[in-house]
């Protein structure tokens, strides 16, 4: 999984058999996960985080959209 960012313990990444799916990150920590798409502000899945932690993970994958956007495309030659 290429990390894009370490912060406050949660590690935002992607997996390389992601291609084929629209650009989004993976937020894992302590055993949870969420998967938040990097286009919209939705939430494919969620396992394990509160409302609260979910708010700032969002928010922090807006700080980081359009780089992390590119590094998806970079990453898989779009």
């Amino acid at each position: 999984m290429p990390t894009l960012l370490m912060w406050r313990g949660y590690r935002f990444g992607f997996y390389s058999l992601d291609r084929f799916e629209p650009a989004h990150v993976h937020v894992v920590k302590d055993g949870n996960e969420a998967k938040i798409w990097l286009a919209t502000m939705e939430i494919s899945y969620n396992r394990g985080y509160s409302a609260p932690e979910l708010r700032r993970l969002l928010a922090k994958r807006e700080e980081h959209r359009a780089g992390w956007i590119g590094e998806w495309d970079d990453f898989f030659q779009l």
